[in-house]
């Protein structure tokens, strides 16, 4: 009977093992990922993009500009922006001195002044005025890539082109052990293997909401954290003070 019992154990144990992904991390078996789903769920059912546009294009500017820089403050300054500069024509025409001063406070103000317009400039000549709908036709814009492609697919147009991968999410899903890599394209396709497709979107809005208000980087809420009980992570922090 013991070594019937033994076998047993050790054949649950191989079934456990069995049921994370090829090439996944220890932590991204679907049983613990369904979990992380539920409790981000949970907490933030309606989360969303936080920076504030009315189209697509609004949504990429907003999106260049976002680098390095809160979201609070691009917010401040794309009302007055896309007041001057309505369409993708006024900002292709505009001089980069003049998008520079008006974007100042974004920080980083020369290289996104370039992108904006590079990017305007493509959209009008190449894609008749609309932001193009596939990642490969974003990746063509001037300043833009995966992270940025996949915010404008995902948010404006409800494609799940891949996952967005910024600050937030790279440093949850290392501390939830879904990834073990550090560069954000690996990252990526470790939580599109991880993750089923059409949970791409929210999840990163979720993640990300959920880095802003719980799973700060200096200080983690752990004990307001719905997903405490399934973060392994070793740098907890209980202390209200």
């Amino acid at each position: 009977m013991a070594k019937s019992a033994a076998k047993m154990k050790t054949s649950k144990k191989r079934g456990a093992a069995k049921t994370a992904r090829p090439g996944s991390p220890s932590g991204a078996n679907p049983r613990r990922v369904r979990k992380i789903l539920a409790g981000l769920d949970k907490a933030y059912p309606a989360a969303q993009c936080e920076l504030h546009h009315e189209n697509a294009f609004q949504l990429l500017v907003a999106t260049i500009l976002s680098a390095q820089c809160t979201d609070e403050r691009v917010n401040k300054v794309t009302p007055g922006l896309f007041a001057k500069y309505p369409s993708p024509k006024h900002f292709a025409h505009v001089d980069p001195g003049e998008l520079e001063r008006d974007i100042r406070s974004t920080g980083f103000f020369r290289n996104k002044a370039k992108s904006v317009i590079g990017a305007s400039r493509r959209i009008e000549q190449e894609f008749d005025g609309r932001v193009p709908r596939s990642m490969d036709e974003m990746l063509t814009l001037p300043g833009v890539a995966r992270k940025t492609a996949n915010v404008v697919l995902g948010t404006a147009f409800g494609i799940p082109s891949g996952v967005v991968v910024d600050t937030h999410v790279q440093r949850l899903a290392q501390r939830l052990d879904l990834t073990k890599q550090t560069d954000p394209k690996k990252i990526e396709q470790d939580l599109m293997k991880a993750l089923p497709q059409d949970r791409w979107i929210l999840f990163s809005h979720q993640l990300i909401w959920h880095g802003r208000r719980v799973c700060q980087a200096r200080r983690p809420k752990c004990a307001d954290c719905v997903l405490e009980k399934v973060c392994t992570s070793k740098d907890k922090t209980y202390s209200s003070s």
